[in-house]
């Protein structure tokens, strides 16, 4: 890295990134403009918001100017927007770093799904957030000049580009701390040359800015015949933080645009909460639940979470231990009367007062979902695809509020015969069969293989509903969830299924004949697979399937013990129990094979129901060689 010294201009090229997301911006972004300066106005203010938290320990920052605003200018002759605020600023190795790069998680999932659509493409750009390089949107130009706070006015740095691949950066002296952005727009941008203009944009984006926005006031001058700015400048929006107003003065377009600065999303929340709580912790709470996930949901290593702010200062971003893991789809902003301005994560995880809050945000987001659940049934369909995943893991982090939680979770079932979408637990328990005292559920690796899953045949034949459970985080989920008011959660896949209590004298005496007549058959299969198998018996399970495998009610299951496999972790070794239903026409076949072909048979009989278990066989090349024997000998 150049010397931050160095006088001399030196071109550096954007990230392969950067240049792909400004091309699809200046493309995909032409029918909302106007975000340019929502989204520099708000980096602005994320700049001023940093400098007011690192002069709590450093107050030489301030350089003796400890007000922080931001202004907003335009230049007809020259054809320029000017954004300036006096913030923390940047280093020249930061300017390189935040201008050029996208050092962002998710990045790749992100351009990986561009489909070349515009309106589609431009919902995504929006999702991901796009901030300084929005400029691009109206500039064909945009020059920047910042100096950090700290440094000297002969540290200041000029970076400028035409978002065409390259920027230069150079020293430049700037008397002032903080950033100014110039944006020479292109030749259609005229509208934006004007004061009327600009005032409306920022009172209907960034009213809600704690920071005074300003601009310099105009008046109409005779001999002109135009407006004339003056030298004295005014604020153009409220400049008091929106979460401190009462709800009563609050908008819903002014939530919605708040939303959009806080969380850098293009679209509206599903919905929010306001409260100021009060009693032995202080704090008020604006919180959103987003309509999309980000791209780094599953990013272990995303920062996520709320932003802090104690007696209306900026603490942090992300301040992930003021909600559970869970919950880290939410954001918003929490501001407490009680925490200590110098509070760090460190403290915030051992604080009492954090616990508080946590608990009290925690059980606020859960009113939210509930009342969006019951009232708006639409838009809680659109959370629960977006974030019911995220959702589930709640059962097990959070005892406390799990039969809440349960209550919202959401599934597919058999319902209707066909899978029935959006089933809640509630739904399943008022549609149970007299005498039917548990809750059945299939799991398994995709929605088909559970909805083709054997295990059903005999619920089926029954008219018994069967939950479809078929995301990776279900089976974590049922560790934690055991049962639902007060029912038992029964796995239809391992071994034990009790169905007596469903079953009518005729069913159960037929049951105990078969068992009893096929036991030869049983006993050859059981010394034919030897160690292959824990146990081969008759089934009470299966309808139109010949075979399937189980595993005894208190053994991992198949998908959990892959899942596990798959994260390297050592998984206690378990047997399959192969349950056969003889009165399948295929065992016509089997009874009647030679010692030899029977030995074949029951080896592809244990390996087609692994199968439909979606395992993956050890010896498939021997599976198709038995397959193929079988049926030329069929021939």
């Amino acid at each position: 890295m150049t010397d931050s010294s160095t006088t001399t201009a030196e071109t550096l090229g954007f990230q392969a990134e950067v240049k792909q997301l400004l091309h699809l911006m200046i493309h995909s972004l032409y029918s909302n403009k106007e975000i340019f300066l929502r989204e520099l106005v708000s980096n602005a203010s994320d700049a001023c918001d940093k400098l007011r938290f690192e002069a709590l320990d450093k107050p030489e920052l301030l350089e003796g100017g400890a007000e922080l605003a931001i202004t907003v200018d335009f230049d007809k002759d020259a054809r320029t927007i000017t954004i300036s605020d006096n913030g923390i600023g940047m280093s020249r190795e930061e300017a390189v770093a935040n201008l050029g790069t996208i050092a962002r998680s998710g990045t790749k999932e992100f351009f990986s799904q561009l489909t070349g659509d515009k309106q589609k493409d431009a919902q995504l750009i929006g999702q991901f957030g796009v901030g300084f390089y929005s400029s691009f949107i109206v500039a064909d130009k945009v020059t920047v000049i910042t100096r950090r706070a700290g440094l000297t006015p002969q540290e200041g740095v000029r970076w400028e580009s035409d978002g065409q691949g390259e920027f230069t950066i150079e020293a430049a002296e700037k008397a002032g701390r903080g950033t100014d952005i110039i944006l020479h727009l292109r030749e259609d941008e005229d509208e934006l040359l004007s004061g009327w203009k600009l005032r409306e944009i920022l009172r209907r984006y960034s009213d809600h800015i704690s920071l005074p926005v300003r601009m310099y006031k105009e008046e109409w001058n005779e001999e002109k015949s135009e407006q004339v700015k003056s030298e004295e400048l005014e604020n153009v929006n409220q400049a008091n933080a929106l979460w401190t107003r009462s709800k009563s003065e609050i908008t819903d377009e002014q939530y919605q645009e708040f939303y959009k600065h806080v969380a850098h999303d293009f679209e509206n929340p599903l919905a929010w909460a306001h409260n100021r709580v009060e009693g032995r912790s202080e704090y008020t709470q604006l919180l959103y639940i987003p309509a999309r996930a980000p791209f780094d949901m599953w990013d272990r290593d995303a920062k996520r979470g709320v932003k802090l702010y104690v007696r209306r200062v900026f603490i942090m971003d992300d301040a992930e231990q003021l909600l559970p893991a869970y919950l880290r789809f939410v954001r918003g902003v929490i501001d407490s009367a009680d925490l200590p301005l110098n509070v760090s994560r460190e403290i915030l995880q051992e604080s009492r007062d954090v616990r508080a809050i946590r608990e009290g945000s925690t059980k606020r987001i859960l009113s939210v979902l509930e009342d969006l659940a019951e009232n708006k049934p639409e838009d809680y369909t659109v959370f629960w695809n977006a974030f019911g995943q995220v959702l589930k893991e709640g059962t097990g982090e959070d005892m406390a509020n799990q039969e809440r939680i349960a209550k919202l979770l959401r599934f597919a079932s058999t319902h209707s015969g066909e899978p029935t979408q959006n089933v809640t637990f509630a739904d399943y328990v008022a549609r149970m069969k007299e005498g039917q005292d548990s809750i059945y559920y299939v799991t398994a690796e995709s929605f088909n293989a559970a909805a083709n899953s054997p295990h059903l045949e005999i619920f089926r034949k029954k008219g018994i509903e069967v939950l479809l459970m078929s995301e990776r985080v279900d089976e974590w989920m049922l560790n934690y969830l055991r049962e639902f008011d007060g029912k038992p959660l029964v796995s239809v896949a391992k071994g034990g299924l009790d169905l007596d209590k469903l079953a009518d004298e005729e069913e159960k005496k037929h049951q105990a004949e078969v068992a009893e007549s096929f036991k030869p058959l049983v006993e050859r299969l059981q010394a034919s697979l030897g160690e292959q198998v824990k146990e081969v018996r008759v089934t009470v399970r299966l309808v139109d399937s010949p075979a399937c495998v189980v595993v005894d009610a208190n053994e991992l299951s198949p998908q959990l013990r892959r899942m596990l496999q798959a994260a390297g972790q050592d998984v206690p070794e378990s047997k399959p129990i192969l349950e056969i239903n003889p009165e399948h026409a295929l065992f016509q076949r089997v009874q009647a094979a030679s010692d030899e072909d029977f030995g074949a048979w029951a080896k592809l009989l244990l390996e087609q129901s692994m199968l439909a278990e979606g395992a993956h066989l050890e010896d498939p090349a021997g599976f198709v060689k038995r397959v193929n024997q079988l049926l030329l000998k069929q021939g």
